[in-house]
């Protein structure tokens, strides 16, 4: 029985719309898809409920089921992190002007625009850059972006990443320049920083970040942009805004575009939300007509003489152009790139600095206690921001040996790898209880059960 709200719900609509883009079955457009991550099978559903009484009380049994990470003692990161959100940020992202159904954009404004607008000028100010874009849905959606703009602002079909990147990340960024741009991995050096790269005319630009998957710093990107700049490519440059109060922009060094997420700036860790992405670059018009995402500004009224915060050379997006836009643009994390906004005025050029400090010694100091614990830490010569890598015999024994103690201990990179978090958050007394966990757990039974 077709739905009368849903016009594809009907056999002869869906039949009209399949043979319309040449599709014999729905089940076609999910062929990329590996086999064994498809269901293949109903999903398993209760019956409807008939009030609404009963579907809350479904749903908070299934979130009971869920461990929240301040509950416990947790060293989890890995792209989602534990950082102090002041209560502000949730005080202003949870007013009604700004909190709606959809992406923090009501229909009326009412300081949206200039909330935005601030937003994205503190960005600027803190990557050294001109031009900041409202948020994307994270930024993984970000990466793929600034990659895909390379490319168009080159003409060029290839593009050169660093191996030293979450694979997850990876994933998505193969997935978002599919198909019609290659991905070519560049080699991980010991040092845990990317390793030598071989560039030519072909590629439109060189994707690295700092910190990496690793927590490693980067700290050849001056002679990275140089090389990819001599060839006539970009160079991409994947950084956490919440570092660069103790770390030099990659603006500072050459780079062309910054991408990354804002999560860190005020936002809590959360089941798959309070994720943003942010693009930046210099102030060229060739490069910004590239950015399919809205991009707020001062901009003139329909009133002569007066001006407003809105949106600024809109007649490059989606919204404008539709099926003609260089990339499709939608719902956007508007209400995170607020939330920050109100985190980087909050904090201030001094207390970023502040905060970078006190991660970086935190975490070399988490780094020493737990090689002192029998753990291999990586990298230990290079420098690190928030995350490390640590070898240890069994990771997956030794997270379970961690979480019978409350303690959830990093997130597993491999067999015996583990990535350890450290942030504001953590403090020294925390650090020395998950060392001394592990130095048992080592210890007693060799990191297995």
């Amino acid at each position: 029985m077709s739905h009368p709200y849903i016009p594809n719900a009907g056999a002869e609509a869906r039949a009209a719309m399949l043979a319309e883009i040449g599709a014999a079955d729905v089940a076609e457009f999910y062929g990329d898809i590996p086999a064994d991550l498809l269901l293949g099978r109903p999903l398993d559903l209760p019956e409807p409920y008939a009030d609404e009484q009963g579907l809350v009380r479904h749903v908070r049994g299934l979130l009971a089921r869920s461990t929240d990470t301040t509950e416990l003692l947790s060293f989890l990161g890995h792209g989602c992190y534990p950082h102090h959100v002041p209560a502000v940020c949730d005080e202003v992202n949870g007013r009604g002007e700004f909190l709606t159904a959809y992406a923090g954009e009501p229909y009326e404004d009412h300081g949206r625009f200039q909330a935005l607008f601030e937003y994205v000028s503190m960005m600027a100010e803190l990557l050294e850059m001109d031009v900041v874009n409202v948020p994307t849905y994270d930024g993984y959606q970000a990466a793929g972006t600034a990659l895909r703009m390379a490319a168009r602002y080159t003409g060029r079909s290839r593009v050169l990443v660093s191996g030293a990147v979450a694979a997850d990340k990876l994933a998505k960024i193969r997935d978002y320049l599919a198909p019609d741009l290659e991905v070519v991995l560049a080699p991980v050096a010991a040092s845990g920083e990317i390793g030598e790269v071989v560039l030519d005319e072909s590629y439109a630009a060189l994707y690295l970040e700092t910190p990496n998957v690793y927590g490693v710093v980067e700290t050849r990107g001056r002679r990275l942009a140089e090389q990819a700049h001599a060839v006539g490519a970009l160079l991409v440059v994947s950084t956490d805004p919440v570092s660069l109060g103790v770390l030099a922009p990659p603006a500072s060094y050459g780079a062309d575009l910054v991408c990354g997420d804002i999560q860190s700036l005020g936002m809590h860790q959360q089941y798959g939300g309070g994720q943003a992405g942010y693009i930046a670059s210099r102030d060229e018009e060739r490069l910004v007509a590239e950015y399919p995402s809205r991009l707020f500004g001062i901009a003139p009224t329909g009133v002569e003489g007066e001006w407003g915060f809105g949106d600024v050379f809109y007649d490059r997006t989606s919204f404008a152009l539709r099926e003609e836009g260089k990339e499709w643009v939608g719902t956007a994390a508007a209400l995170w790139g607020i939330t920050a906004g109100v985190y980087l005025a909050l904090m201030g050029p001094q207390g970023m600095r502040e905060l970078g400090e006190t991660v970086l010694a935190r975490t070399r100091y988490a780094m020493t206690a737990l090689a002192g614990a029998g753990a291999v830490v990586r990298h230990q010569e290079a420098i690190h921001f928030r995350e490390f890598a640590v070898e240890v015999p069994d990771a997956d024994a030794l997270l379970a040996v961690l979480l019978e103690q409350g303690i959830l201990g990093g997130v597993r990179l491999g067999p015996t790898e583990l990535l350890v978090c450290v942030t504001e958050r953590h403090s020294i007394a925390d650090i020395d209880t998950l060392a001394a966990a592990v130095k048992d757990a080592l210890a007693t039974s060799g990191g297995t059960r």
